[in-house]
């Protein structure tokens, strides 16, 4: 998904090979989602809105985390947002992309059942 996202952003931007990036350091945190399984399942009965808003919250304040350890460990943050837009904090999380992540948690909620269905035919 970062990769269709920044190579979305490419194009924007003017560059038609749809250049796209991503970091080695995303790998362990993208595969630190299958944590949140129990979360998709306790909050499966909350309304589509307050989910998003659960999600938003979840992967801002992991995006932060992230970012914040990372910027400790090396000095510096990978996706540093500061100076990219008003909407930032601390250049870990940005506050315009609230739209993408809730959208996003919601996807990942359908991806996660679709793929729980699908292993359970096995």
């Amino acid at each position: 998904m970062e990769v269709i996202w920044t190579g979305i952003g490419s194009v924007l931007k003017g560059d038609v090979r749809l250049r796209s990036t991503t970091y080695l350091w995303m790998f362990p945190i993208y595969g630190a989602a299958v944590f949140l399984e129990p979360i998709h399942n306790a909050i499966r009965f909350m309304p589509w809105l307050v989910r998003g808003c659960i999600w938003l919250l979840i992967i801002w304040a992991v995006e932060y985390a992230a970012g914040w350890s990372i910027k400790r460990m090396v000095g510096l943050c990978p996706w540093d947002y500061t100076g990219s837009t008003k909407y930032q904090i601390n250049g870990f999380i940005r506050l315009d992309y609230a739209p993408a992540w809730f959208a996003a948690g919601l996807l990942f909620e359908r991806l996660h059942d679709f793929l729980i269905k699908y292993v359970n035919l096995f």
